[in-house]
């Protein structure tokens, strides 16, 4: 039995908070068990100049983590400079929300989502997929609220959850203790139709077979089922 009494297929717990930042075009406080991540969208009235004058609009993130999130202070990025892993996770938020909906739809406008990580005990990037998601859907209908967009585009939701397999047994949605100890860990990001959208695999230490993979996806395609049903409750502003 895992930590709080979790099977191998159970998610932490989930909460969605809406509207914590008031100035914020659309903002979410997503929690996953002990894993706080703040997604916050800012919409510009403009676009990176490679899309000038092409008729679309762009999502982009940003991601960081504060110095307390973690049990040993990290040093703010903005003074070290960025880090690989930061790139690389910010690359990864921008690509499964531009999957969210047509940028035609959008305008010449940049959706800029500020991921910062209050607390961090595993899955960080996925859960600012998942609240991201909901914060840029937030701001879009913003938008609409404003006479800024004729009406609410087709939006496909998205959803981001972790898999692995510890101590050779595959399970969902890794806290800290259970990701640093992983044999596998592994990042799936899904769309509401079911369709995958990226999928990060890593071994630790040796090869793994592939009967492994499937089993993390298919714990991963459940887990993402039930984090996608948020988008179907109440309490955010459209």
């Amino acid at each position: 039995m895992r930590n709080g009494q979790r099977l191998a297929n159970g998610l932490r717990q989930v909460n969605i908070e809406y509207g914590v930042q008031p100035y914020a075009d659309g903002s979410v406080l997503i929690q996953m068990g002990r894993t706080h991540v703040l997604c916050a969208v800012t919409v510009e009235e403009k676009v990176p100049p490679f899309l000038k004058d092409r008729g679309q609009g762009w999502i982009t993130a940003e991601y960081g983590m504060l110095p307390c999130a973690t049990h040993s202070r990290g040093r703010r990025e903005a003074i070290s400079g960025l880090s690989g892993r930061t790139h690389e996770i910010q690359r990864l938020i921008g690509r499964s929300l531009r999957m969210m909906v047509d940028l035609r739809l959008l305008g010449e406008r940049t959706f800029r989502v500020d991921c910062d990580v209050l607390n961090a005990d595993g899955g960080t990037r996925c859960a600012s997929i998942t609240g991201g998601a909901l914060a840029v859907r937030m701001a879009i209908g913003k938008l609409v609220a404003q006479s800024k967009l004729a009406a609410m585009p087709p939006l496909l939701p998205v959803a981001a959850v972790s898999a692995g397999v510890v101590g050779g047994q595959p399970v969902l949605d890794l806290e800290y203790s259970e990701d640093s100890a992983a044999d596998v860990d592994a990042n799936f990001v899904m769309s509401g139709d079911g369709r995958w959208i990226e999928v990060q695999t890593t071994a630790e230490g040796a090869p793994f077979r592939p009967e492994l993979f499937t089993a993390m996806a298919e714990l991963a395609t459940a887990g993402i089922g039930r984090l996608l049903m948020l988008w179907d409750q109440d309490g955010w502003q459209g």
